[in-house]
């Protein structure tokens, strides 16, 4: 209903409702006149009130519309439905009210057919109550209710016949057996209040409050009927006839309950069909007329007596004898099922793996389960003899201290130990322990403590950090622990009183390693990894660390140097064991020589830093030739200046136009159609092309990548942005820096491009490499959450060079992965990548994620791409890079390759 109708419902039942008032109070006419007078607007506002239910039953029902409600709340088209003809029955019973009070005075002592549509809208009215506040499941709880609702009606109604009813049977005298159908009204009344007041505070509060215009209608109707039967009674209406007044206000509240209420309830669904869905409401009605039967049918006995009080108080007697009986059987109930859990709880304990103790303060054992002896062998006579401190390792009895806390705060949390305890066999094994406090009356509290051996666990632990900071293939620490623990050294270098020792960094790098794997495959390249580090790990002692830094670099460091040629002797050692004799590979002999740097720590440098020097070296080494070893010094310089220069043309040449792109086809590898480009940078440097090699990382370091990154994004955007609007469905791929995407207005840049160029959001793919989620982890994150609030698409990448890669796939839910190069150029050489790419291409499938493989450049791979299931791909075999006139070529064969 909307708010020019509520307006006018207000307006309209307001005025009736007045004049109403005035001339059913003010005495005017005979007895006649006043039953007209009385009856019809009741008939008028209750024939309204249902019209008003049913037209909010089939227009609207609340906030959800439509006939599938969701299970399990009201049902409020029924509802509505059932109030409507309950509404329909008290105005026909006012009608014929009307009719029957104009053709002549009714009888007391008989029910007129206005009494009987009257009665029948009670039932109706209950029933459509229950749609809305649903009846109680089961049975034992209906007959609770039932019960309750019974004595709850009894004390009521004796309450009233008191006040009421009894001074006015004892003035009857010989007449009183009239007042059986007298009280037919009120009776009904009251026990049908009684039974839907504690449906609606058993609802939900929406539903509670949506209901209770229902439950005030029936109270103003009930009150009502009260005069009506006193008014029967004595044969005169009660105040003027104020009954009538208040039951057309009641029937107006009725009807204004789907507006009153609409925004409480929430469309459901009631299962069932035809009348088996209303079983339990006619079920409590039929309880409840019986009882009414039984308390006005005493009304009729010998005039005299007034045994309708007795029989109300015996029968809510008997009730409640019922419902002792009930709580009785539940309370026998309840009494099973602590005893049969009681038993499993022993039982479990019984056949449990865990040890459980009950000690007092001083480790005296008072009980041990029988898991003892599977746990750690130990017989039961054998823990009780001895305190349980007996047991646990020396080093780990102060961690006990924390069990006192128990003691002096009662009612605190439990405490969890890890501690090492003796097995009967010796050995030491890691315990996991819950320890609180146990008190039972009469005894002074003692402690509860439930262990199990977590030896496994612990084992687990210590493989999975070993795998951690170790290198798989070597067995020696990995780039991780190596700089973690040279912090940890510069670090307590630093606070040192005298630093007078040298910390060195050695970085080796194998020459000619790469070959070994393309000739040999990774895994006897492998294999050689493991007989150099052998080489080297011989040459150290215990003050130098050798990690594998990753691919064929070794590091070391070396501890408390006390002079700088100590850390070039035994560079040139570790050279000599590289080179001094040839490595045995796949029934071939390999000779190799290292490339070596050498730096040294820097008072107030840090471990990046001085990591940083020993590369530079090794890098200069290796630009001298193979098998040199080169000390960072100051005269390394040069190579940064040169590098601060490039970083000046380049900024130079991004201001005079000097960068073009290229793009490169991504191809559906099953119908050899293009469906995206990839943009690539290219550099017109003094007439000849640069790679992004050449100068990409200049870019990065000085931050131009920023600018740069921008203006490829805006012309790759436009151009294929004008190639879509020539009807070609092409998606846009372009790669992101690191400085790129945590630059503070990257987001916002992205977002401008793509308005001023017409591009969709959906066409842009963004690729990012898992080393910005490795180094900037918790920031990269938050950014490209952003950029996926564009709508933009997301791939990460060189897939399957990281450690980190199935956590990005689930916290980012990336669109897709690009397979490293490095993986395609080995399939059908090396088993062990064949398997890795085959588990990437079904992973990325399984978790709807698109899968590209990069670098295809021999049939074999694409054929074994294809039979992996791969769907895209790119490399010089399908498309190399080629300029926008070239893709616009392709445009014109309608974008397909020869495959």
């Amino acid at each position: 209903m909307d708010g020019r109708a509520r307006r006018v419902w207000v307006a309209v039942m307001g005025a009736l409702f007045l004049v109403y008032a005035a001339t059913v109070l003010i005495p005017v006419g005979g007895s006649t006149l006043t039953v007209l007078l009385g009856e019809w607007p009741i008939a008028l506002a209750a024939g309204t009130a249902g019209g008003s239910l049913l037209w909010a039953a089939y227009r609207r029902t609340g906030p959800d519309d439509g006939d599938a409600p969701a299970e399990g709340g009201p049902d409020v088209r029924s509802a509505l439905r059932n109030l409507a003809w309950a509404a329909f029955a008290w105005c026909a019973g006012a009608l014929a009210y009307g009719v029957t009070g104009f053709l002549g005075p009714g009888s007391v002592v008989s029910l007129t057919l206005g009494d009987l549509f009257t009665l029948a809208a009670l039932p109706l009215f209950v029933v459509g109550f229950t749609r809305l506040a649903p009846w109680p499941g089961g049975i034992r709880t209906a007959t609770r209710h039932i019960t309750d609702s019974y004595v709850c009606a009894a004390a009521v109604f004796s309450l009233v016949w008191q006040l009421v009813f009894s001074p006015l049977y004892e003035e009857l005298g010989e007449g009183a057996g009239s007042l059986g159908f007298a009280l037919v009204y009120p009776v009904a009344d009251i026990a049908v209040l009684c039974l839907v007041i504690p449906l609606a505070f058993m609802a939900s509060p929406g539903v509670r409050r949506a209901v209770l215009p229902a439950i005030g209608a029936l109270a103003l109707i009930t009150g009502a009927d009260l005069f009506d039967a006193v008014g029967r009674l004595t044969g005169q209406p009660v105040a003027g006839g104020i009954g009538y007044v208040v039951t057309f206000a009641g029937t107006a509240l009725l009807g204004a309950l789907p507006w009153l209420a609409q925004r409480r309830w929430t469309a459901a669904r009631i299962t069932g069909q035809g009348l088996y869905r209303f079983a339990p409401e006619l079920f409590a009605i039929g309880a409840l007329f019986t009882a009414t039967v039984v308390l006005t049918g005493a009304a009729l006995g010998t005039p005299g007596t007034a045994p309708v009080l007795p029989l109300a108080a015996g029968t809510a007697v008997v009730v409640l004898l019922v419902r002792v009986l009930g709580m009785l059987e539940e309370n026998a109930t309840l009494s099973r099922m602590v005893h049969n859990r009681e038993g499993h709880f022993h039982e479990l304990a019984r056949n449990s793996g865990d040890v459980i103790l009950i000690l007092d303060r001083d480790g005296t054992v008072h009980h041990v389960s029988q898991g003892t002896a599977g746990a750690f062998g130990y017989r039961m006579e054998d823990v009780l003899a001895a305190p349980v401190t007996a047991l646990i390792h020396p080093e780990d009895v102060a961690h006990t201290r924390a069990v006192d806390d128990l003691f002096t705060e009662r009612g605190g949390q439990g405490v969890h130990l890890r501690l090492r305890v003796r097995a009967a066999d010796g050995t030491w094994r890691h315990t996991e322990s819950t320890v609180s406090l146990y008190e039972q009356p009469g005894d002074p509290p003692r402690l509860l403590v439930t262990t199990r051996d977590i030896s496994a666990q612990v084992a687990l632990e210590d493989e999975v950090k070993h795998l951690t900071f170790h290198d798989g293939v070597t067995g020696l620490p990995n780039r991780s622990y190596l700089e973690e623990r040279t912090s940890d050294v510069l670090a307590h270098r630093a606070i040192s009183d005298e630093p007078t020792d040298d910390v060195a960094v050695v970085f080796l790098d194998l020459d000619g390693f790469t070959a070994v794997n393309d000739t040999a495959g990774h895994v006897r390249g492998d294999h050689l990894l493991g007989q150099a580090a052998l080489r080297l790990r011989g040459e150290l002692d215990s003050s130098a660390l050798l990690a594998r830094w990753g691919g064929d670099e070794f590091a070391v460091l070396v501890e408390g140097m006390p002079h700088a040629q100590k850390a070039v002797d035994l560079a040139e050692r570790l050279g000599r064991s590289i080179a001094s004799q040839p490595f045995h590979v796949a029934d071939r002999e390999i000779v190799l020589t290292a490339s070596i740097g050498v730096a040294f720590a820097e008072p107030g440098g840090d471990s990046g830093e001085l990591l940083r020097n020993a590369d530079v070296a090794m890098t200069r080494a290796k630009e001298r030739g193979s098998g040199h070893v080169e000390v960072f010094a100051a005269h390394m310089h040069d190579m940064v200046v040169s590098r601060v220069e490039l970083q000046i043309r380049l900024r130079r040449a991004l201001e005079e136009g000097e960068f073009f792109l290229e793009y490169q086809p991504i191809v559906d590898l099953g119908t050899s159609r293009v469906t995206a480009v990839e943009a690539l940078v290219r550099w017109d440097r003094d007439g000849e092309e640069a790679g992004p090699d050449a100068f990409l990382g200049a870019a990065e370091e000085s931050g131009l990548i920023v600018p740069l990154g921008e203006w490829i994004l805006r012309e790759a955007c436009e151009k294929v942005a004008v190639w879509r609007v020539s009807d070609w469905d092409i998606g846009l791929s372009v790669n992101l820096s690191a400085t790129q995407v945590l630059s503070p207005r990257f987001v916002e840049t992205v977002e401008t491009v793509l308005l001023e160029t017409g591009l969709s959001s959906e066409v842009l793919t963004l690729e990012v490499d898992e080393e910005l989620l490795l180094d900037d982890g918790e920031e990269a994150v938050r950014r490209l959450r952003e950029l996926r609030s564009l709508g933009v698409r997301l791939a990460i990448d060189d897939y399957g060079m990281g450690y980190a890669s199935l956590a990005h796939l689930r916290e980012l839910s990336v669109d897709e992965i690009k397979v490293d190069p490095s993986f395609t150029a080995d399939l059908g050489r090396d088993d062990t990548v064949t398997l890795i790419t085959r588990t990437i291409v079904r992973l990325g499938r399984e978790l709807g994620v698109q899968v590209v493989a990069e670098g295809i450049e021999r049939p074999e791979q694409l054929e074994q791409l294809r039979a992996m299931g791969c769907d895209y791909g790119q490399g010089f075999l399908v498309a190399r890079p080629m300029p926008a006139a070239g893709v616009e070529a392709l445009v014109g064969g309608e974008a397909d390759v020869t495959l």
